[in-house]
């Protein structure tokens, strides 16, 4: 799932400098997280977590590659995590 998002997204994610670090589908309860964690070389603020979200949310929508419905949660790496 990681590489097929990254595929959606990449060309477009480059425009804010930003990348896919990682990508989760977690379950909490009844709920199911599709989780994207950015990560870049810079500081990324939250004007760029909500832009990378307006980019990722359409694409993944419109490839419709997880059955399930989800909540998008798109969220900045923290620095020196690895």
């Amino acid at each position: 799932m990681k590489e097929k998002l990254i595929e959606l997204v990449k060309d477009k994610l480059d425009n804010l400098n930003v990348s896919i670090y990682d990508v989760l589908l977690e379950k909490e309860g009844k709920i199911n997280y599709l989780r994207v964690i950015l990560d870049s070389d810079e500081i990324i603020d939250i004007d760029k977590v909500v832009a990378a979200t307006k980019i990722i949310d359409p694409l993944v929508e419109k490839a419709n590659f997880i059955e399930d419905k989800y909540i998008l949660d798109v969220y900045a790496k923290a620095k020196g995590d690895e």
